[in-house]
């Protein structure tokens, strides 16, 4: 099934106009999700719109926006009233100025889109504003609508198509002044500075996202099967804590010498992991570690697997 769109309308560069449509580009479908459900009968947990005082189900109809000013004061705000704002760029992007890559702060990065042509026409149009952005070596900014928000959108070219990030608002970026001011100022010799450095060579290598695995995400899956399986869970041991670091200089030293005795492959040589794909796939009612083996009739016996809970296909997220 082709994705479905997060947004639709038109993105220009003074007037040059052309139809697009918005795609998120990240994903957590694939990520196991749980659901809160009742111990004892199994059954999901349904949660309730009901009003704080009464305790009464409310209608979804009966239910409006309100801020709050006081305690138990609220300016109640309908959605007629939300909608008559109506910001201008609502379903149009438009790009209000270029600006160099390297001057948008990381901490104003929210999350990533595609946007591409909206269908058969426009791409003319859409080539032109990209290979603009592309030539200037610039990201053009402009303001995009999503649920009914304005967010700030940086557009830079991807390929055939053009990657938008939104952007924060200053006022949503802390300042870092609170949080830095208490650090010591510690003068860091340079023998110790060195050994660093030379830590830092042997773990240096080139960012390749497929050689990450969600170690959480791959136990996650593994105890679901356990489980499934009627596999007994084994209780891990607590994990050994460091200890504290006596002198900086002779731990600088030993981790160095670990490094080397560890180092990494070349990126040439290295095996690139596969993607972990096909969450559903892998959830399948199989056995655990013991996948290959049939289980011994007496252990059978003495271990029934457990009747998994039935839930929907589509799991969402507990809230």
């Amino acid at each position: 099934m082709a994705p479905r769109a997060n947004w639709k309308g038109f993105l220009r560069l003074s007037l040059v106009t052309c139809p697009v449509a918005l795609y998120p580009a990240t994903s957590d479908a694939e990520k196991v999700s749980f659901n809160q459900i009742n111990r004892k009968t199994g059954h999901r947990i349904k949660y309730a719109k009901v009003d704080a005082d009464t305790g009464e189900e409310v209608a979804s109809e009966d239910i409006v926006k309100g801020y709050k000013v006081d305690t138990d004061t609220y300016i109640e705000v309908t959605k007629d009233e939300l909608d008559d704002l109506a910001l201008e760029s609502t379903h149009t992007i438009e790009i209000d100025e270029f600006v160099p890559k390297k001057d948008i702060d990381n901490r104003y990065l929210i999350r990533p889109y595609y946007l591409v042509p909206d269908g058969k026409v426009g791409h003319d149009a859409f080539a032109v504003i990209r290979e603009t952005i592309r030539t200037m070596d610039k990201v053009a900014v402009g303001r995009v609508v999503l649920t009914n928000r304005e967010h700030i959108i940086a557009l830079e070219p991807l390929g055939k198509g053009l990657m938008g990030t939104l952007l924060r608002y200053p006022y949503e970026v802390r300042n870092e002044t609170e949080y830095f001011d208490d650090i010591q100022d510690v003068k860091v010799t340079k023998d110790m500075l060195d050994l660093a450095k030379h830590i830092v060579e042997q773990k240096s290598a080139a960012f390749e996202p497929d050689n990450f695995e969600d170690h959480y995400e791959a136990a996650l899956i593994e105890l679901i099967n356990q489980k499934r399986s009627g596999v007994p869970i084994a209780a891990k041991a607590a994990p050994k804590t460091g200890g504290n670091v006596i002198n900086l200089m002779d731990a600088l030293k030993r981790s160095l010498s670990n490094e080397k005795q560890s180092a990494p492959q070349p990126a040439k040589a290295r095996k690139s992991k596969k993607r972990v794909e096909g969450q559903r796939e892998m959830l399948l009612p199989i056995s655990g570690k013991r996948g290959k083996e049939e289980p011994k009739k007496e252990e059978s016996k003495k271990q029934e697997p457990k009747k998994p809970v039935r839930a929907p296909a589509r799991a969402k997220k507990a809230g």
